[in-house]
């Protein structure tokens, strides 16, 4: 016997949302989220223009340490520093990878007494030029010819092709994160220029390799100076000029006015041989950018944008060479508007 229902009124029937519905809303909703994030992504500053070590002079801090600690003593660096590897070397000074409270550090000590001038400058430069741009001190002791600084297992700006080339680094190896590093080196140079202890110019830079060889970059992918041996002072208010080096330097990565004027039949003389300013450091900084900037995708479009400033310094005048402010100033402009432009695009296509 057929059973019918009590209620007089039919239930209305049942509707399943259609599949490709269900799926373009959750296509609208992702698109949503994406569209929101996308400023976040591109525009949100790399890392603070603060530094988040900055402490008292004479104190350092680093990783995650809380608290400033005093710059070690020769008893401290004797006693507390153990010395594991050598891991580079140069004219002034052998570098060991050393361990001081469980913390990896780099403890360079003087290659020889005939160094020691150099040595002592580039320690003189170290303690009074602390800050984000320059690597940090944490002690040294005159007596032993030792100095102990953070250590930074990336290593210098020679090896960036092979550290970005691997592959839990291929999120950053983009053009927005190559001139954020350029961004880094310009950065450098305007300190230097403008330091705490007058215009200072980065003289131990003949070559792109030596160059590269004076930065480390550090676990955030930001650059910091690291040798700052050969930094003399220009003084122009008692027409002081500086030289680099007493020997003739070649080739077309030094500035112009770096090379012997007088010609191959007059032997060079280094009392004969013209003074210059920071200008040259100004020249290099093309040579530099575009090793940084690579050759990954759109790093050809960011050179094309940088034609203007960079063919400003390579002027063969100094004076007419921009500032390092200036190029700095370039660099952010370029970075923001084709930054800009990549939002915009993507935005178009969600």
């Amino acid at each position: 016997m057929e059973m019918k229902p009590q209620d007089g009124r039919r239930s209305p029937p049942h509707r399943e949302v259609p599949p490709v519905v269900g799926l373009l809303l959750a296509m609208a909703v992702m698109n949503a989220l994406l569209y929101l994030c996308l400023d976040r992504f591109f525009i949100a500053p790399r890392r603070s223009a603060l530094d988040p070590r900055h402490c008292p002079y004479g104190h350092f801090r680093m990783g995650q340490m809380n608290n400033c600690s005093a710059w070690l003593s020769c008893e401290e660096l004797r006693t507390e520093v153990r010395q594991l590897k050598r891991v580079g070397e140069g004219a002034v000074k052998r570098v060991f990878l050393s361990e001081w409270k469980e913390r990896k550090v780099a403890l360079s000590r003087l290659t020889s007494l005939e160094m020691k001038d150099d040595f002592l400058h580039g320690l003189q430069m170290l303690k009074s030029l602390q800050s984000k741009h320059v690597v940090t001190l944490l002690g040294f002791c005159e007596d032993d010819n030792t100095i102990l600084t953070e250590y930074h297992p990336l290593g210098s700006l020679s090896s960036l092709e092979a550290t970005l080339n691997l592959s839990k680094y291929q999120a950053v190896n983009t053009w927005q994160q190559r001139l954020q590093l350029a961004m880094d080196y310009v950065g450098i140079i305007h300190y230097l220029h403008h330091s705490p202890l007058g215009t200072r110019v980065m003289c131990d830079s003949n070559d792109l390799p030596k160059t590269l060889s004076q930065y480390l970059l550090t676990s955030n992918f930001s650059i910091v100076v690291n040798d700052l041996d050969a930094l003399p002072l220009v003084n122009r208010s008692a027409g002081a000029l500086v030289k680099c080096g007493h020997r003739e330097l070649h080739g077309d990565f030094v500035a112009p006015e770096q090379l012997w004027p007088y010609g191959e039949d007059v032997p060079f003389r280094d009392d004969l041989m013209p003074s210059y300013d920071e200008k040259i450091d100004i020249w290099k900084i093309p040579d530099v950018s575009s090793f940084l900037l690579g050759h990954v995708e759109g790093s050809d479009m960011v050179r094309f944008h940088l034609f203007d400033i960079h063919k400003a310094c390579k002027s063969q005048t100094p004076a007419e060479r921009p500032t390092a402010q200036a190029i700095l100033d370039t660099y952010q402009k370029v970075l923001n508007s084709l930054r800009d432009t990549v939002t915009s695009q993507t935005r178009e296509m969600l």
